[in-house]
């Protein structure tokens, strides 16, 4: 049973967009390592900028210096 987990800082990615990424994480395991869709299993974090650090200091910190 493949888990994948894909973490992405929470920017409003939209539903649709979430849903084209579990559906195509999903298809590349059944195309390329011959795996079973139905136990196939995708989790999409979404993670405030807050949280998450680039080179000692916060995604949204680094997004107001750029």
């Amino acid at each position: 049973m493949p888990y994948v987990n894909i973490k992405i800082t929470r920017d409003g990615v939209a539903t649709e967009q979430k849903s084209a990424l579990i559906h195509g994480v999903t298809k590349l395991l059944v195309d390329f390592l011959g795996k079973n869709p139905q136990t196939t299993v995708v989790v999409i974090d979404e993670i405030n900028t807050d949280n998450w650090g680039i080179a000692g200091e916060t995604v949204t910190a680094r997004r107001l210096n750029n």
